[in-house]
């Protein structure tokens, strides 16, 4: 694309860098931008600035939050002792919109990929199995996606983990194979949570 402001192309490239964001589409973003009041522009990039700047992350779970502890830790009415393992901030999200699930989380960050170079220590793995060996945490869910990238994480904290001291559970495969958990429909992945399954039993049958 040819442009007439170095201005408007260098605020382009950076809108295309954006997951699922095309120059075509960042064009029509930073145009639809340019046309609002100047306050609702400086206003979006406040926000993103402060977003960058003050957003931190649970001290217990991993979770983004503004304080310390998020609002799902600090939750007194929540079971701490209940544990949903998952990949990423969006899975704590979908998990949520179910309002099936009253336990605490705890967000790895990722899952273990070789291919990507992610190996366990890039993840908070060794924090979890810490509340595990510090006798905090009476079930463990696992509910990460269904692919071979998850189900090898899943094992992974399994065999770092002595099952003889928590319940080890995994959410029920309502969830297809190969599915993200993120793109799960709120009934399904409600049911999954409340129809989980010992974990042994999920790779024993597999």
């Amino acid at each position: 694309m040819d442009f007439s402001s170095k201005l408007l192309a260098q605020a382009v490239d950076e809108m295309s860098l954006l997951p699922g964001i095309g120059k075509r589409t960042a064009l029509r973003l930073v145009l639809h931008l340019l046309k609002q009041p100047k306050q609702r522009t400086q206003a979006l990039s406040a926000a993103l600035s402060r977003l960058r700047e003050e957003i931190r992350f649970c001290e217990q779970c991993h979770n983004v939050s503004d304080q310390p502890l998020c609002a799902i830790c600090a939750n007194s009415h929540r079971d701490s002792e209940v544990i949903c393992v998952v990949e990423d901030i969006r899975d704590v999200m979908a998990i949520e919109n179910t309002s099936q699930f009253r336990g605490v989380y705890h967000v790895l960050g990722g899952k273990i990929s070789p291919m990507d170079g992610i190996g366990p220590q890039d993840l908070t793995i060794a924090s979890l199995v810490e509340k595990v060996s510090d006798g905090r945490v009476r079930e463990l869910i696992f509910a990460l996606s269904s692919t071979m990238e998850g189900d090898t994480t899943n094992f992974y904290i399994y065999k770092q983990i002595d099952p003889a001291k928590v319940l080890i559970t995994t959410i029920a495969r309502g969830i297809a194979v190969g599915d993200e958990l993120e793109y799960a429909d709120e009934v399904t992945l409600g049911r999954s949570i409340l129809q989980r399954i010992p974990f042994e039993s999920s790779f024993k049958q597999s």
